[in-house]
């Protein structure tokens, strides 16, 4: 089967490369891409201003609702540094040629992105098999996209024998609960909707028994990295410092600036942020991490997204698009 809409964005993001304005000279002010509902520790240092004061310069923030908007937007120059952009919506714009790296690993999240199937059709992962045939909405492009064709292929259901619609999850949400879709895909508060119309047929332990991982990058044109690298850095390090503020104390009146942020609810932000893992420098620096397997994992994504059709080809490794540099900067302060 073959995601025409996936090709559409990867097409569109290509096509604004020779626009690409983002090897910043004399940065007077940044521009960064983020998510609403999905309540990071970053948030809080952007309500109180870090950012702005570390860089010394104002931070403009914009948000998205997929990771394959976040590419166009990086590859148009509009959006210097993504932060929590998919795994898979960057390997897709890498392989077709985008100038990203990513820098460092945002966050981990196995259990706050998923597939949900409508609880009137009482299926689970015993029965999965009746899943064929069936409507599902999946935000093309994305982790949520990813997780979805490793779960098919071990279920064994034919994923052309499926009605995949494209739909951010916020979307895949309403249309789960009106009845629209049989089962829905997705992330943050979008997926905790979900929840609240059915049920998911793999826990987050389970898909990382069978090697899916689901985890974010912060990510940037290479050009712009090369020439930015110390703007890089230290925005990296004032988000490992209110990663490391959440870890030490993790209080409600931390999450309700987190919550704010996010556009969430105190009490919906507490459960999305219950899922999430924020790795320390240290930990990102590791062979678990960017050391080693961040790379080989991406040549896995790229290879099923191939196999499915969602991109003509992968490239021969991905090693190139892993960029340490500034998280190493930060741990050689």
């Amino acid at each position: 089967m073959k995601f025409r809409t996936t090709h559409t964005l990867v097409a569109g993001a290509l096509a604004l490369l020779a626009a690409q304005s983002a090897t910043a000279q004399d940065l007077d002010e940044l521009t960064v891409g983020y998510f609403l509902e999905w309540p990071m520790p970053m948030l809080a240092a952007k309500a109180s201003g870090a950012f702005d004061e570390a860089l010394g310069m104002k931070v403009n923030w914009v948000s998205f609702e997929t990771g394959t908007a976040m590419s166009a937007a990086m590859a148009s120059g509009d959006v210097q540094i993504s932060v929590s952009q998919g795994v898979p919506p960057f390997v897709i714009a890498v392989s077709g040629g985008q100038d990203l790296q990513l820098v460092d690993v945002a966050v981990s999240y196995s259990d706050n992105d998923n597939c949900v199937v409508s609880a009137n059709l009482e299926i689970d992962a015993d029965s999965a098999d009746e899943l064929a045939g069936k409507k599902v909405a999946v935000p093309l492009g994305t982790a949520a996209h990813y997780g979805f064709l490793r779960q098919m292929d071990h279920f064994g259901i034919d994923v052309a024998s499926l009605q995949v619609v494209d739909m951010a999850p916020p979307e895949g949400a309403a249309a789960l609960g009106q009845g629209a879709v049989d089962f829905a895909c997705g992330y943050g508060g979008g997926f905790t909707r979900m929840m609240e119309h059915g049920n998911v047929l793999l826990s987050g332990a389970e898909k990382e028994e069978l090697g899916i991982l689901v985890f974010d990058v912060t990510s940037a044109p290479a050009s712009f990295i090369a020439e930015n690298g110390d703007v890089v850095s230290k925005f990296l390090e004032v988000t490992a410092e209110a990663n490391k503020e959440w870890a030490e104390s993790g209080n409600d009146e931390l999450l309700e600036i987190i919550a704010s942020g996010a556009g969430m609810d105190l009490e919906a932000a507490r459960s999305a942020i219950s899922t999430m893992k924020f790795p320390t420098v240290e930990e990102q620096l590791s062979d678990k991490w960017l050391g080693a397997n961040a790379a080989t994992f991406m040549k896995g994504v790229a290879d099923v997204f191939v196999d499915a059709g969602s991109i003509d080809s992968a490239l021969d490794s991905y090693v190139g698009t892993v960029n340490t540099g500034p998280l190493q900067a930060i741990q050689d302060r």
